[in-house]
């Protein structure tokens, strides 16, 4: 079993690839895409990582904490629940904000990602609470003065009342922190996207 990675980034993709040179050895590993960026051809990584065995195939999968890797070998024991569908959560949710959004019931939350509608959501909830125990005192995360939800759930709103895709609202949530407040959130989550529009039309 191999446990962890380190070596230096020979090249990365932005659907989540990296190629690790560990010893004159590549490694191809799959990452969740929020740590995509931090891979640069050229730097020095270290990922935890998880050894998926298939009849056909032997496929690395590798994490910037042992959290995630813990996270991710969790969501595969779940019912339903492949390696590509925990990377794919784990690229949208952070194992804190995913723990924060079981707690809650935040099906919405769920349903930012990608392939997952209401129906597998509410599957998702059901199972995954059962196997993610956390304390509720380490995941719950700051909630604004109305007491309406916690702070990325809040932000997650008033971007879709605003008019924003939900793959842009994906996106840039997927670019946030994991709790700050709402307003500090919001405005965070406005430049990115408005960033995001402004590359967009210069290309």
């Amino acid at each position: 079993m191999i446990g962890s990675v380190r070596g230096s980034v020979l090249e990365r993709s932005a659907t989540g690839e990296a190629l690790i040179d560990v010893g004159g050895v590549g490694y191809r590993v799959l990452v969740p895409l929020r740590a995509v960026p931090e891979l640069d051809p050229g730097a020095p990584a270290f990922l935890f990582t998880h050894l998926h065995v298939r009849e056909d195939a032997l496929v690395l999968y590798g994490f910037p904490t042992r959290d995630e890797r813990d996270t991710f070998e969790t969501l595969i024991g779940a019912s339903g629940v492949g390696p590509k569908l925990a990377l794919a959560i784990l690229s949208v949710h952070p194992p804190g904000a995913l723990r924060r959004a079981l707690l809650d019931d935040d099906l919405d939350a769920l349903t930012l990602v990608p392939g997952v509608g209401k129906r597998t959501a509410q599957r998702l909830m059901v199972e995954l609470k059962a196997r993610l125990e956390v304390p509720e005192l380490e995941i719950a995360g700051p909630v604004s003065g109305s007491g309406a939800g916690p702070a990325r759930a809040e932000v997650r709103d008033a971007l879709t009342g605003l008019g924003y895709a939900a793959d842009e609202v994906r996106e840039v949530m997927a670019q946030l922190p994991d709790d700050g407040s709402v307003e500090a959130m919001l405005r965070e989550a406005l430049k990115l996207l408005a960033a995001a529009k402004g590359e967009r039309i210069r290309a």
